[in-house]
């Protein structure tokens, strides 16, 4: 570690706001438990007092200030620390920690920014700079053009030709940006863009390329990792906010992951990122062609996704490495046994679900696009994606109970709903199947990747196989517990009530697909199908737990049942 660092202030993400929220809390919180881990005094500017990282103890000084040029400068001018962390506090953090070096207060104060040089930032945040950086490495990025007036915008659209996206610079969560197919939509979409920043990038649209993102590390010797590379449900078009997110990859061949790895690794040395950085490619479906979107050379909310799937702290190494350390130097503090120049892998499945609440706003559109209208998202894990697909459905907290069974929705065009997709997405795709359409229709509606649909359409399979067994179950409510053993014990049920568990159905769900909510209440019914799964010895088993837990005693968390 470098000497004479004494004193660190860290840019916090400021208030809470669509787009950004408790994931910077998190690596802000990380960070300043590396420092305290060092004996850095850290100064914390985040206004929020609803955080981990204003609470007491956490930082040693905090200001509840906003994260802007003006407060950020009057803190450095009374506490005068040695270094600033810009990359653990969002969007918000770096624009700030951007306008202040472009004012020369670092260089005034003696500064030191310490982990990745803002130039690295600005090169990944001002989009005509970008493009230009990646040309230098001929590395392909969306053919694209930046623009500081609508007149620009207009000409450059009918330059690249229709259909066109435009994406504004240094903005949060995709604000301001979006898809346009003629004149008309291109003005309303440029004057909203422009509201948000100064410059505007018009790129030609690749709607339905698959978008994939990869986290890499990479400290000051030029020592670089992926820590998890993940893909999006949706095709491109959606901002990966709005999308459900899967880790690792599923779709990927094993040429296009090394493809990309390899050209993430790449990209991150040639910026001169030093900690973490998040890749986001768009994909073509049809072949290995591939562009790169954009390079967030900071922690992003994918980052938190990462680091929590991954059981690797992104946000702890980052810290550490933007204070001098190398890789090698470093332990992961998870497992406390692998170094942190380790790449995890995994033999499970992470599904990232968002979360929107979309009905508390008068007149907002339900229509989900390149700009970010979530307000948060759960994480569930499981050894298969149907798994995980259904535990991740049943936390969003609206009332849903999986990918099936579900209160009836109800849905006026089908077919409309698939392909301007909305924030109840997943559970047209449920009906559809249900009604009968097959993969190929929804894929060629909604461009998302029939492996994907297959997975929906297994989960559909087995709904159906259990509502045969109406009649049985129906006869079998009645019964005493040990007539149900000898009722139930039949290799058709068994194994179909093994393979429902195994891919994510709950007892309440079983219970509901067999018909019992029509003899019980169904608090009742799934209480009756739990009992049942028992008596006939289906249950959780734990594969290799004892092996494992005395091999990793601090991975134990992250051991998982199956069936």
């Amino acid at each position: 570690m470098e000497k004479k660092i004494n004193k660190v202030l860290l840019l916090g993400s400021g208030a809470l706001k669509i787009g950004q929220a408790g994931e910077f809390d998190y690596s802000g919180a990380q960070a300043l438990k590396a420092l305290k881990e060092e004996g850095i005094r850290s100064v914390l500017v985040n206004p929020n007092i609803a955080t981990v990282q204003t609470s007491k103890d956490v930082a040693d000084t905090v200001y509840f200030q906003p994260v802007t040029p003006e407060f950020v400068e009057r803190v450095i001018e009374k506490e005068r620390p040695d270094g600033i962390l810009l990359s653990f506090g969002g969007q918000t953090a770096l624009n700030c920690g951007v306008e202040l070096y472009r004012k020369g207060v670092f260089e005034k104060y003696g500064v030191k920014v310490l982990g990745t040089p803002v130039q690295a930032i600005i090169d990944t945040e001002d989009r005509d700079l970008f493009v230009k950086r990646l040309d230098e490495i001929g590395v392909k990025t969306i053919k694209s053009e930046a623009c500081n007036t609508i007149e620009e915008v207009q000409k450059a659209a009918h330059g690249l030709g229709f259909p066109v996206i435009l994406r504004a610079a240094y903005a949060l969560g995709g604000l301001g940006s979006g898809f346009c197919d003629n004149d008309e939509e291109l003005l309303t979409q440029a004057e909203e863009a422009f509201a948000f920043s100064p410059q505007v990038l018009v790129e030609k649209s690749l709607k339905g390329w698959k978008e994939i993102e990869y986290e890499v590390v990479r400290d000051r010797y030029d020592n670089c990792i992926t820590v998890c590379n993940m893909e999006n449900f949706d095709p491109l078009g959606i901002h990966t906010g709005e999308s459900i997110v899967v880790a690792p990859s599923q779709t990927l061949s094993n040429s296009e992951y090394h493809q990309l790895r390899a050209l993430a690794i790449t990209i991150i040395r040639h910026l001169g990122v030093v900690g973490e950085c998040n890749v986001q490619y768009a994909l073509d479906p049809q072949s290995e062609d591939y562009r790169v979107i954009e390079v967030n050379a900071r922690l992003s909310r994918s980052s938190a996704l990462a680091s929590k799937a991954t059981g690797y702290p992104l946000a702890f190494v980052a810290a550490k490495l933007a204070l001098g350390y190398g890789l090698f130097e470093l332990k992961n503090s998870v497992t406390k046994t692998t170094s942190a120049f380790f790449e995890p892998a995994l033999d499970y499945v992470v599904v990232k679900i968002p979360r929107w609440d979309l009905t508390k706003f008068r007149g907002v559109s339900r229509t989900l696009g390149s700009s970010m209208k979530s307000v948060g998202e759960v994480m569930a894990i499981g050894r298969t994606f149907e798994e995980a697909l259904q535990k991740g459905l049943r936390m969003i907290g609206q009332g849903m109970h999986g990918f099936v069974e579900n209160h009836e929705i109800v849905i006026r065009d089908i077919v409309r709903s698939l392909h301007e997709p909305t924030d109840m997405r997943i559970f047209v795709v449920s009906k559809a199947l249900q009604l009968g359409y097959t993969v190929g229709q929804i894929h060629q509606l909604t461009m998302i990747d029939c492996w994907f649909l297959e997975k929906l359409k297994h989960i559909v399979d087995i709904d159906m196989r259990l509502k045969a067994f109406t009649p049985i179950a129906g006869i079998a409510v009645s019964m005493h517990p040990l007539e149900v053993v000898e009722y139930l014990d039949t290799p058709e049920f068994v194994s179909l009530l093994r393979e429902a568990k195994v891919y994510g159905f709950s007892d309440f769900q079983i219970a509901r697909a067999i018909g019992l909510e029509h003899c019980l209440p169904m608090e009742k019914a799934g209480l009756l199908v739990r009992s049942w799964r028992k008596l006939l010895g289906i249950e959780p088993t734990v594969n290799q737990i004892d092996t494992l837990a005395a091999e990793y005693p601090a991975q134990t968390n992250y051991l998982y049942l199956s069936y």
